[in-house]
């Protein structure tokens, strides 16, 4: 997960960093049952990934491909 995204990210880094983010994502979303704190990690995952989606203008289709 990366810890800070802000208005100012580079999106020269995105691929790097989704493909980062949806492999944690994915680990974490093969857990089962998954508590609070997974939840809330999965959360933030998701938040981040739709972050860089529309910052980077990326369709959100490619991010489950």
């Amino acid at each position: 997960m990366l810890e800070n995204l802000e208005s100012n990210y580079n999106c020269a880094n995105a691929s790097e960093d989704l493909h980062q983010l949806k492999q944690e994502l994915a680990g974490l979303n093969q857990q089962d049952p998954k508590d609070p704190a997974s939840q809330e990690r999965i959360n933030r995952l998701e938040n981040q990934i739709s972050f860089i989606l529309n910052k980077c203008d990326i369709t959100h289709q490619s991010v489950y491909d």
